[in-house]
């Protein structure tokens, strides 16, 4: 039997002021850092594990902005790419008003950049939502939704030098129908050979599916994959973009349709595995492990074995570790909490 966690709940991270929530962790992996960050009012924070999770140090303020684009899965996403960490996030005055932008460190996250602007058209950006990788040389991608055309599209941009610049933004994908799925956050991931793999919730022929990209170049992409071979006629959107894991040349899915948790191989039949929304995965060795919300519960899964991992958890982001084992950090009691599993036999 595989035991579920190394450990307990190893970390806790309560809010730096009162009366203000630490919302929507993700979590990021260079190997040797678990990089986490998180939103709190108007702030971005970041902290660091050398321990693969079990401890973090002081976290270190990022930025602050008068609003930043936070909840329902809206909020700082977090990479390594080279010898930077990078983090972005929607921020603007006001909602309506709001761009993409980046800070990126190169001293562990002690110090970080001031904030470049990702998206080049004006407050195309301000839904809040976007999906950011990066590599060991140094190369980002980072995809979003963008409103500069007359529907809901999906833009995105890359570095090629630790986020300290960014390319024009080009299209990824735009729906024959006239517009994406307008509030499901995209997802996006990094293979061994450095071909970018990008995800999103499409609406086409009025059903709410979930699709897939790849681009050598981060400026043409391939033909969209549909995921799956069930699907979702829906007049409404869900808000949960699912979570997408990159392996060397292996990829794998895991997304929302209705009321359950899919896990999807792209090409292959989906398998369910359970009921809930909000899933995240992660490679675990050989295996994928992944996490979601059932009511008001987190489960996770890995190996065909479904486990509660908190009896109250919310928006939970997985990251792999070198080595096998996964660290998983997820909203509780206006806090963040931060577990590892697997890894062990």
């Amino acid at each position: 039997m595989i035991p579920l966690l190394f450990a307990l709940v190893t970390v806790h991270l309560v809010p730096s002021t009162a009366g203000v929530a630490a919302r929507q962790p993700q979590l990021a992996s260079d190997g040797r850092v678990v990089g986490l960050t998180y939103g709190e009012g108007g702030a971005i924070y970041f902290a660091a594990s050398r321990d693969g999770g079990k401890s973090f140090a002081p976290r270190v303020k990022v930025a602050e902005a008068p609003m930043l684009m936070l909840g329902r899965h809206r909020g700082p996403r977090i990479a390594f790419a080279g010898k930077s960490v990078v983090i972005t996030a929607v921020t603007g005055p006001k909602a309506g008003e709001a761009d993409l932008y980046a800070w990126h460190s190169t001293d562990g996250g002690a110090h970080w950049s001031k904030a470049a602007r990702i998206n080049d058209v004006a407050v195309s950006a301000r839904e809040g939502l976007d999906g950011l990788a990066g590599d060991a040389k140094g190369r980002l991608f980072v995809a979003w939704l963008d409103h500069r055309g007359e529907g809901m599209e999906l833009w995105g941009a890359q570095s090629v030098d630790g986020g300290a610049t960014w390319s024009r933004n080009a299209a990824v994908y735009a729906s024959p129908d006239g517009h994406i799925c307008e509030c499901c956050h995209p997802s996006v991931a990094m293979d061994g050979a450095g071909q970018i793999v990008v995800m999103w919730r499409n609406w086409l022929g009025g059903s709410r599916d979930m699709y897939l990209a790849q681009s050598a170049d981060g400026v043409k992409f391939s033909k969209a994959m549909k995921l799956g071979t069930g699907t979702w006629p829906l007049i409404a959107c869900p808000m949960d973009g699912g979570g997408l894991a990159v392996q060397g040349a292996k990829v794998a899915t895991v997304w929302r349709r209705m009321d359950s948790v899919y896990l999807a191989v792209p090409g292959q039949a989906e398998t369910k595995l359970g009921e809930g929304k909000d899933a995240a995965l992660a490679w675990d060795g050989e295996h994928v492990r992944a996490v979601w919300t059932e009511g008001t519960k987190l489960r996770t899964w890995s190996e065909g074995k479904s486990e509660v991992l908190a009896e109250t958890g919310a928006y939970a982001s997985a990251v792999s570790l070198a080595g096998g084992g996964v660290v998983v950090a997820w909203e509780e009691k206006d806090g963040v909490s931060v577990a590892r599993l697997g890894g062990a036999k």
